[in-house]
């Protein structure tokens, strides 16, 4: 079956028509574009369709934020997104619109060994619960639970709880983000842009100096690809503080969603960060902070933990979520 798919984040717009069978799934067109660029969801499809010359009959979504019953008023952008009212501007009438999780965890199950970097091989259980975690534009979660025949997806905005700071410097950075934002939710931290925010507060409350080329580049580049690049080269001390308190935080929210799901069958994260930082993320850090949660730390380190390489997994799993 050929489908249109769409992985929608706050970042970027992505369109594929994509082929699906029970065995196989096979991009054969595929468009990218900024999701700012448009007003909504609708012209960027319309675009898309007249682009690649086809219109096939299913459609399936996966957008950054929550979905109910079809609709989504995305927190990223400016923008509400209607299922029943996409299909009738797109002219595709059986169209769904899901969260970017759902549709990671649909795309779960196509994965292959090579699209996946292990960060702690754990004890993985057949069937057991899934957990989906991945910090991009923001903090997306879900996971999959087993019905007996099959693993069924569930959305989560668990990104969005409160984050829960574990020492001076965590505490300090959560107190100036209160002061901005009136709550503080792990997506302040665990996002691109939280990834500058503790640049940030490290640099004003003098950690270490921030260097006049680091400043430089960031007037010209994405501070959060700025301080990524510097932390991976290790030539900044700032940036390698932020980039290891970013992994350390990933690491302890990551293991919550895991203890909190009995994540047995294994904890995948996802998003557009983790790839670019693998080194970071198997270096220890990560894992010490996943497993450190007191009496059940053995536990914790029973829940194998992969990094999603692909970039695709959302997409795939929007065809996959389009053909059921």
């Amino acid at each position: 079956m050929k489908v249109l798919a769409g992985d929608i984040g706050g970042t970027n717009a992505r369109f594929a028509l994509v082929e699906v069978t029970n065995t196989a799934i096979r991009i054969l067109h595929e468009r990218r574009y900024p999701s700012g660029s448009a007003p909504g969801l609708a012209p960027l499809v319309r675009r898309y369709l007249g682009e690649a010359g086809d219109a096939p009959e299913r459609a399936c979504f996966g957008i950054a934020g929550p979905v109910v019953d079809g609709e989504c008023r995305t927190p990223n952008l400016p923008w509400t997104v209607s299922a029943r009212a996409l299909a009738a501007e797109s002219g595709i009438a059986h169209t769904d619109v899901i969260n970017d999780f759902d549709a990671a965890g649909y795309g779960v199950g196509r994965l292959t060994p090579a699209d996946l970097a292990t960060v702690q091989v754990g004890t993985p259980v057949e069937h057991g619960p899934i957990a989906l975690i991945g910090a991009g534009t923001g903090l997306g979660e879900g996971y999959l639970t087993w019905d007996g025949a099959r693993y069924r997806v569930h959305a989560s905005e668990g990104g969005h709880v409160n984050f829960a700071a574990r020492d001076a410097v965590e505490w300090g950075l959560r107190n100036v983000l209160l002061d901005e934002f009136g709550h503080v939710s792990y997506e302040r931290v665990l996002s691109g842009a939280g990834l500058a925010r503790i640049y940030r507060y490290l640099a004003v409350t003098g950690f270490a100096p921030e260097r006049p080329e680091a400043a430089t580049e960031m007037e010209r580049d994405d501070p959060a690809a700025v301080v990524t690049r510097h932390a991976l080269a290790g030539d900044d001390a700032l940036a390698v503080k932020a980039m290891d308190i970013f992994v350390s935080v990933y690491g302890s929210q990551a293991g919550n969603l895991a203890l909190t799901l009995l994540a047995t069958g294994g904890v995948y994260i996802a998003g557009g960060i983790a790839p670019r930082i693998v080194p970071k993320l198997t270096d220890g850090k990560f894992v010490a902070a996943f497993c450190r949660k007191g009496r059940l730390s053995d536990l914790a380190a029973r829940f194998p933990v992969h990094v999603i390489l692909s970039p695709d997994v959302g997409l795939l799993g929007a065809a996959v979520a389009a053909t059921l």
